[in-house]
């Protein structure tokens, strides 16, 4: 009898829910259950937890094929516990504290990298609205009016911990690192968000759901390319990632702002970036690239590709499609300098999307009004030609090159640790003064051999 009861509870819930719509809308939340509002939020954990170990295998097989080696293969079949064995061994290894560091800020700036990249994934459709245990609901934590925002609010507050970081260490390289990840967020954040400016105003929300609705007949990465670049122009200096892994730098930083950090709290960093990863690979797929919808060849042809789980394989492909662009990216370029990256950032992306916007804007008013799309794109390309017309007038009439300036050859230039002049000019202290951080250091001639020179510098510091 209880087997009898049970079954026709679940028949009537399924009765009073109704048929399942396939498009959920901003209203459809809010009302599940507790059980089923926890199972979400268990999976949504579990998936990135997974997505970050599958990442890490999968960029490093990637990027050993690349550079032609073999990569992880010892850890399970093909390597693919490498990431568990590695969290492993980063939760067994010793916790380091260094002694001047300032300890609650040293402590919870980790984890104020890590929870807010957990929290921007709540808002992200994974697909429709499917039955769950008779329970009809919407494959998707939740949603918010403005849900866009908030990945970039979290986003803003995940820079906290890396500045807070690279603060509380006490340690020159540590600092320079979150010195440089503040500014780099404040000039890709600006960019990235006026490339979701173009979406809210073709799709008129700002929730997942509803621009995700309203890709149903056409992407956004079609009618929206140049926003589209812009995005991924900037999710890719949000991410800290090479090329613009700028508040790492190992090269001159050692290891940026986590450079006094060991064991978890190390972990907390390097589980926050692979997160980040995912999340902004998810936001690309929601905004232009139709979500969780089927490519037009595959809902074309089949009726039910949008109903159902299958939405979940499609929005898997088109995540990992991104990840796997991030990570051959990685292997591909070079880390560019930070003059670069700040004049990417404010002279060309700034410049360029607000100049779209003011398009897209135009066009939309003008098509409100009634006009014909022949007479818009008209108007457009004119527009676009004037500006590209005065662009080059300009270049032109300027030279073509910022002015430079020409050093006094009679000047005497700063030199170098071992006697030379200072690379591009910039002004080097000489390594050769009579103390150097407070220690003596052995006067260096400049007719030295280059190994002389090297040795006699490492005895004076240490």
């Amino acid at each position: 009898m209880s087997a009898l009861a049970r079954t026709a509870e679940l028949t009537q819930a399924a009765v009073l829910a109704g048929p399942a719509p396939s498009d959920p809308t901003l209203s459809s939340f809010g009302r599940d259950p507790w059980w089923l509002i926890g199972g979400k939020v268990l999976v949504i954990f579990v998936f990135l937890v997974l997505t970050v170990l599958m990442s890490m295998w999968v960029e490093r097989r990637v990027i050993g094929r690349m550079q032609l080696r073999v990569g992880p293969n010892r850890c399970g079949p093909f390597g693919l516990l490498q990431g568990l064995a590695d969290g492993i061994k980063l939760a067994l290894k010793e916790d380091i504290v260094p002694r001047q560091v300032d300890k609650v800020v040293f402590v919870l700036a980790p984890i104020m990298s890590a929870v807010p990249a957990f929290i921007s994934f709540a808002i992200i459709p994974f697909g429709p609205t499917v039955s769950v245990f008779g329970h009809h609901t919407a494959l998707q934590g939740t949603d918010l009016p403005v849900a866009v925002l908030l990945v970039l609010a979290m986003s803003s507050m995940g820079v906290y911990g890396i500045v807070l970081a690279g603060w509380s260490s006490m340690s020159p390289y540590s600092l320079l690192g979150g010195l440089r990840s503040s500014a780099q967020v404040i000039s890709y954040e600006i960019a990235m968000g006026l490339s979701f400016v173009a979406v809210f105003l073709f799709a008129g929300t700002m929730s997942t759901t509803g621009i995700v609705n309203a890709q149903a007949d056409k992407w956004f990465v079609v009618l929206l390319l140049p926003s589209f670049l812009v995005y991924v122009i900037t999710m890719m200096g949000e991410s800290n990632r090479i090329p613009f892994d700028l508040p790492e730098g190992e090269g001159e930083l050692v290891g940026g702002f986590h450079t006094e950090y060991s064991s978890l709290k190390f972990a907390m960093f390097f589980l926050a970036e692979y997160i980040n990863l995912a999340t902004l690979s998810a936001l690309a797929t929601t905004l232009f690239l139709g979500g969780w919808r089927a490519p037009a060849p595959i809902s074309t042809f089949w009726e039910g590709a949008n109903h159902g789980w299958w939405p979940v394989l499609w929005f898997m492909v088109k995540l990992w499609a991104f990840i796997f662009f991030f990570i051959w990216l990685r292997g591909s370029l070079p880390r560019v300098r930070y003059d670069q990256l700040m004049k990417l950032g404010w002279k060309v992306l700034m410049p360029f999307s607000l100049g779209w916007i003011l398009l897209v804007a135009t066009i939309r008013a003008l098509r409100n009004e009634g006009l014909a799309m022949n007479r818009i794109m008209l108007y457009s390309a004119i527009a676009i030609g004037v500006v590209l017309l005065v662009t080059v007038l300009w270049e032109t009439l300027r030279g073509g090159k910022d002015k430079k300036i020409v050093p006094d050859p009679a000047q005497d230039r700063p030199t170098d640790a071992v006697g030379g002049s200072s690379a591009g000019g910039f002004p080097v202290p000489p390594m050769d003064a009579p103390h150097y951080h407070g220690g003596p250091v052995a006067a260096v001639p400049r007719r030295q051999t280059e190994a002389s020179r090297k040795e006699v510098v490492q005895n004076g510091i240490h």
